[in-house]
Parts: C-alpha cells; sequence; structure tokens
C-alpha cells in the first residue's frame, strides 16, 4: 500500500485529500454529517497516511486520525487565506470549498518535506532500493536517509 500525505478540512462537511510521496493528488472527498471513523475508514482504503494536515491549529479530529495512523501532524505557522487556498488548489482541478481547503493542507505539508523526500528517492535509488516510498516514510518518521536505507536492506535479507 502507498504512503500519504493526507489534508483535512473539519466541519459540517468533513474533506480530505490525499497526495503521494511525490506530491501528486491521488484522491479527494468530501461528506456531511459524517464523524472520525468515517474519516478512518475511507483514509484506510487509500493508502498509508504518514502525514496528516490541517489549514490551521490541529484539533480534536485532526489529533485522532494522526493517532489512529501513528502519522505526523503538520500545519503551517500562520493559518491560510481563502486566496491562498485557492491558488494551491486550482492547478489540481478541485472546485469544492471543503476539498480544496484539505489539498492546500496537504500540498503545504508536502512543500515542507519535499527536499528531504526528493534526497531520500535518490539516494533510495543510488542504493538499490526497490521501494522508494518505505524509505521516504521512515525519512518523515525523522529517521535519518541512511537509516532508513540500512534498515530497510537488513530487513529484506
Amino acid at each position: 500500500m502507498r504512503h500519504l500525505i493526507v489534508g483535512i478540512d473539519t466541519g459540517k462537511t468533513l474533506a480530505f485529500a490525499c497526495l503521494d510521496l511525490d506530491g501528486r493528488l491521488v484522491f479527494s472527498d468530501h461528506i456531511a454529517s459524517q464523524g472520525v471513523e468515517w474519516l478512518i475508514s475511507e483514509l484506510g482504503k487509500r493508502g498509508i497516511p504518514s502525514v496528516i494536515s490541517c489549514d490551521r491549529e490541529p484539533n480534536d479530529i485532526v489529533r485522532k486520525v494522526a493517532s489512529a495512523f501513528n502519522a505526523k501532524i503538520y500545519h503551517p505557522k500562520n493559518e491560510l487565506t481563502i486566496d491562498q487556498k485557492m491558488e494551491i488548489a486550482k492547478p489540481l482541478g478541485i472546485r469544492n470549498p471543503h476539498e480544496r481547503d484539505a489539498c492546500a493542507a496537504a500540498v503545504k505539508a508536502y512543500n515542507s518535506y519535499a527536499n528531504k523526500l526528493k534526497q531520500a528517492e535518490h539516494a533510495a535509488r543510488t542504493s538499490g532500493v526497490e521501494n522508494v516510498d518505505v524509505i521516504k516514510a521512515k525519512v518523515i518518521e525523522r529517521f535519518s536517509i541512511d537509516e532508513a536505507i540500512t534498515n530497510r536492506k537488513a530487513n529484506r535479507k
């Protein structure tokens, strides 16, 4: 299963957007009047969340979802404006405002990890590691690139 960076928008309408660890949008959805259980179930069908992100200070729903997947929580230092969210989500073709906010949070999270993820991918490919996503996920967990690659190779034997 692929590792994901997930953006969440909470409220009466619950929305999420999933990016792969290369920053590509793989899925987004929203639903009114559903709880955290629905969200956890839907995310579990899509992959393994490595990061749960939101566009403002994390609330209980964000914390519960992150805890369910043992994922890191990301939120920007400053709350994103609607204009910023629209600018981020527009190239991805997301029109629903709740999914837009979730997508913007996911993209901001991805951007905060992007350089390290690219370094991890290069090092993993150079070292002959087949499943680069696992190395990237370990780097998000705060393993060094060398530790992630060494542990992956050790577990493969």
